[in-house]
């Protein structure tokens, strides 16, 4: 067996390959010998559209089964796999395509399938090493230039095997899956989770309340943004009747607040183990499956993983090292170099500290990005977009506290006089920018707050806005 991660994925599929793996609501199940199969006839034609190593394939669909499929059979072919989220604008999108200059982008996952449901399967799975490039995640910059994080087949199998030990997942768990999968959370920790495991997975193609507390009636783990679990609390559905057959409810992608972790403990008898990752590194560290898990902690680092303060300070910005870290940006080799320390340590931009017992205290960022349901937000590409418009002399875009979405992007604009409709100005964002991207309040002001530098002061804007969806 090579490195190729889907080796190891598939080394662990049920002995009993009509298990099923995708138990979706009014359809017939899809068992794990059909996804075999499907990722082995896509695969096949992958490689006729010149998916070979190192290739990319680019992807830019809503989620669904088909789209695992064409992930997994990059995976088979040797190929690196460009998740992009389905709500990017063409102009968005075309920066991408043009940064990654993928062999193939499929837009339609079902059509592609169908397509390659007419060839035979090809069983070959092409041998990778660990350090081989598996996947291409991009993730914003705060100059407004999104950079691609590369992935190895050996950073996501180290990841995937940490997780898969550490949260204690079984051949009996069923994973209830309700997340997006363009991004690592959805993709990588949860789907690979659910395949080391053999298991079944309850598959949502989003997170509506319903259908989730059906779902959690026959799962056993779940894992969630915050959002979802802020969702399910306004839910009087969601009681420990409810929950019975769950063991683990996972957060992460974006704080908990500490309210919602106590008050889901309150219905449900579950304390949430809060978890804190990233796309270059997947995930970081975790709160114990068996121990105390902490309110506001988001844990100890997973085996191998090495983390510090930098600065030799308290509190500081987080470093980290190990197994599982990206090994740079997409053909950024100088902004590569920026982001990691002489000794090999990643810079995250997280700002944090260490408590005396090893668990790890998140409390801010270095950097502006914005967390607003989980998705990431870099107030720079919002910035550069609003200050085109007519009207706009400058703007400061920042994140407040939201009750629903964790933080509310808030744009806070110097405008000429008479100042623009705000309807008319987010109407004219979104088409623009991805819904999650869009300010969701603009804020008028005859001049922006600056230090003696000239820089726009975020944190006071922040101070003064921040009641604006209490």
């Amino acid at each position: 067996m090579s490195d190729n991660l889907y080796d190891l994925l598939a080394s662990r599929f049920p002995s009993d390959r009509s298990r099923p793996c995708f138990l979706q609501p009014g359809l017939e199940p899809v068992s794990y010998g059909d996804l075999e199969d499907r990722t082995a006839r896509v695969a096949n034609l992958l490689r006729r559209r010149g998916a070979v190593p190192g290739e990319r394939v680019a992807l830019q669909v809503e989620k669904s089964v088909d789209a695992v499929v064409i992930y997994l059979a990059t995976l088979r072919a040797g190929a690196v796999f460009l998740p992009l989220n389905a709500a990017y604008t063409p102009a968005e999108v075309d920066y991408f395509l043009k940064d990654a200059e993928p062999v193939v982008f499929i837009q339609d996952a079902g059509a592609f399938v169908a397509e390659a449901a007419a060839l035979d399967p090809d069983p070959r799975v092409e041998p990778r090493a660990a350090s081989d490039l598996a996947s291409l995640i991009y993730t914003s910059g705060t100059t407004g230039r999104s950079k691609g994080a590369m992935l190895t087949h050996g950073a996501l199998a180290a990841n995937a095997l940490a997780l898969h030990e550490a949260w204690g997942f079984s051949p009996d768990d069923v994973l209830l899956h309700a997340l997006p999968i363009f991004h690592v959370h959805g993709l990588f920790v949860a789907l690979h989770c659910a395949f080391l495991s053999g298991g079944p997975m309850v598959w949502l193609n989003r997170f509506e309340d319903a259908a989730v507390l059906e779902g959690l009636s026959r799962s056993t783990v779940m894992m969630g943004v915050p959002t979802f679990y802020t969702r399910l609390l306004a839910n009087p559905g969601l009681t420990r009747e409810a929950v019975a057959h769950m063991r683990l409810f996972i957060s992460g992608s974006a704080p908990l607040l500490e309210s919602a972790f106590e008050a889901f403990e309150v219905r449900t008898g579950h304390r949430i183990l809060e978890r804190y990752g990233m796309s270059e590194a997947v995930i970081i560290t975790t709160n114990p499956l068996e121990g105390e898990r902490i309110a506001g902690s988001v844990g100890f680092p997973l085996p191998g993983v090495e983390l510090r303060i930098g600065g030799g300070e308290a509190t500081g910005v987080i470093e980290i090292r190990g197994p599982s870290v990206f090994s740079g940006y997409w053909r950024m080799p100088e902004k590569t170099r920026e982001e990691f320390t002489s000794d090999g340590y990643f810079i995250t931009g997280d700002v944090g500290r260490v408590d005396p017992d090893g668990r790890l205290w998140i409390s801010g960022r270095a950097k502006d990005l914005i967390i607003s349901g989980g998705y990431n937000v870099y107030p720079k590409e919002v910035e550069l977009i609003l200050d085109e418009l007519p009207g706009i002399r400058e703007s400061a875009v920042i994140g407040v506290p939201h009750p629903d979405f964790g933080e509310g992007v808030v744009a806070v604009v110097e405008a000429e006089s008479p100042a623009p409709d705000e309807a008319s100005l987010i109407a004219r964002l979104r088409s623009q920018l991805a819904p999650y991207k869009t300010p969701k309040r603009v804020v008028f002001v005859d001049s922006l707050p600056r230090n003696a530098m000239g820089k726009v002061q975020k944190a006071q804007l922040r101070q003064t806005w921040g009641h604006l969806f209490k």
